[in-house]
């Protein structure tokens, strides 16, 4: 287990590449209010910040309401620091710039309180999200999803894996489900390219067909 902390070295930031969190704000959401319930998977989650960025967008948007979000991740000590919700002050600067370029409507200062050079994220953030342990390598699908972010691990999976991970996705994503990467990855060669449509190919969110 101590060679897995070693082996996923977690690096995550909230709203990492704005302009991606931009894309889903007004080319993904419009679309997804018109389900009446929403299930979205995080994979490969990390310490969290993706998932609060997620959380936060959706709360501004009117979505967390009837949303479930499942957070999952290989790494335990990961999962266990995204259940805490806790992050150093120094990093909410950054965090905060993001924020507000992917579209933030409120202070960023409203979802986190502060405390001993570390803030804690709203408890209210965490109320629709099930953290849970999950391998894209060896585990199966698990929920039907209508949006599953996954960024920035792919690409330290081979080609073997990644073709894996997006089966796993396509799987998992109902009728017309969407799909969000991250800068560097891609779908053109994998197994799966002809099986979704991009909605934003420069922001690398795609839809399935």
């Amino acid at each position: 287990m101590q060679l897995l902390q070693y082996l996923t070295i977690p690096v995550s930031e909230m709203f990492r590449d704005p302009p991606y969190y931009l894309a889903l704000r007004t080319q993904v959401v419009p679309l997804l209010r018109t389900y009446p319930s929403l299930k979205i998977w995080i994979a490969g989650c990390s310490t969290g910040e993706e998932v609060y960025s997620m959380a936060i967008l959706l709360k501004e948007e009117g979505l967390l309401e009837r949303s479930l979000i499942y957070a999952t991740d290989i790494n335990p000590q990961s999962l266990e620091r995204a259940r805490q919700g806790v992050y150093t002050m120094d990093s909410i600067r950054s965090y905060t710039e993001s924020y507000q370029k992917a579209g933030g409507k409120r202070q960023f200062s409203d979802y986190y309180t502060a405390a001993y050079d570390a803030v804690l994220m709203d408890k209210s953030l965490r109320e629709h999200v099930t953290f849970s342990d999950h391998s894209l390598a060896t585990d199966s699908v698990f929920a039907e999803t209508q949006l599953i972010s996954c960024r920035n691990v792919l690409i330290y999976f081979d080609r073997a894996l990644q073709d894996r991970a997006i089966g796993l996705f396509h799987e998992s994503l109902g009728h017309r489900g969407f799909l969000g990467l991250g800068s560097k990855e891609s779908l053109d060669f994998t197994s799966f390219a002809d099986q979704f449509e991009p909605v934003s190919k420069r922001e690398r969110v795609f839809r399935k067909l």
